[in-house]
């Protein structure tokens, strides 16, 4: 008779739990996420209104990869780095702004040659010595190759605006050069006093003042004397 009893008891708690376990499943909609632009497809499931899906085999429908750090966990999409984002969470550098400082080293050595062929050129112009090619294409050789560094050291894009204005400068010297150089082939008459208020040379002095300033705030400002 106990026998029967407890066989009765085992039977009625087998019927519970089957007819707990099929109200949950009844209460559940069958979901599935698609990843657009990948195969495959992953089972969702609703628990208290929210939805969840097995992060392992969403990683291998996505070609992602799972990395561990600490108790951080790294979903690194393909084309994403794992390791940036795992230390971006903990507090990532900021990105350099304003001029940068090999940018602004470069750009002085630029400036250096540019000053001293406009002093060369001023000095032969008031002297009434002639202006020769082969004198001239030292310094434009010169600052066309300090220009290129130039370019190369730029890594901000303060440094791509000022390098702008680096370049206008160089065009505005050999513009300048170029003038009198004709004026020597040609035999024209230059007056020593031919460079006083000239409005490209005001521009090339205003401009290099301009830039010697932004060198020592670190910071691009556009000057209009340099377009």
């Amino acid at each position: 008779m106990a026998k029967n009893r407890l066989r009765a008891g085992l039977i009625f708690v087998l019927l519970l739990c089957s007819l707990t376990f099929v109200i949950v499943q009844a209460g559940q909609q069958h979901r599935t996420l698609i990843v657009t632009g990948h195969t495959g497809e992953l089972a969702v499931v609703e628990m208290g209104g929210r939805f969840y899906v097995e992060i392992q085999a969403l990683a291998q429908i996505a070609n992602a990869s799972i990395n561990f750090n600490g108790n951080q966990m790294a979903l690194t999409l393909p084309g994403s780095s794992a390791h940036a984002d795992l230390s971006s969470s903990s507090g990532s550098q900021p990105a350099t702004v304003g001029l940068s400082k090999e940018f602004i080293r470069a750009a002085i050595e630029e400036m250096s040659i540019v000053r001293e062929w406009r002093s060369t050129l001023t000095n032969a112009v008031q002297r009434g010595y002639p202006v020769t090619d082969d004198w001239m294409a030292n310094f434009r050789d010169e600052a066309r190759k300090s220009l290129r560094l130039v370019q190369v050291a730029g890594s901000t894009e303060s440094d791509r605006n000022a390098f702008v204005l680096l370049t206008n400068v160089f065009n505005h010297m050999n513009e300048l050069s170029d003038r009198f150089l004709e004026a020597n082939r040609t035999r024209t008459y230059i007056s020593p006093d031919a460079l006083n208020n000239d409005p490209l040379d005001q521009s090339i002095l205003n401009c290099a003042h301009a830039l010697a300033a932004m060198a020592a705030n670190g910071q691009f400002v556009d000057e209009a004397s340099c377009h």
